[in-house]
């Protein structure tokens, strides 16, 4: 999921200039469209913050990699130091 919205970040100015050439060949785009657009770009900003928050080891954690046991593979996790 994190890197699906890295990737719209990255091609959301792509996709802004795109549509802005499509849809306002002669004048600039619309002011609805600016702030309809700015909006999405900073809900995807705060998810790809959000989202980088939630799933982070805290500093003083350290990190047990993935490993095979009894037949079972036991996901990478933090530890206490």
């Amino acid at each position: 999921m994190l890197r699906l919205v890295e990737l719209a970040l990255f091609l959301s100015p792509f996709i802004v200039f795109a549509a802005w050439r499509f849809f306002a060949i002669e004048s600039g785009p619309s002011i609805r469209f600016v702030v309809v657009a700015a909006c999405v770009v900073a809900v995807l900003a705060a998810a790809l913050v959000w989202l980088g928050e939630d799933r982070a080891i805290p500093g003083d954690n350290g990190y047990a990699p993935a490993r095979f046991e009894n037949g079972h593979i036991v996901a990478g996790h933090g530890v206490p130091q």
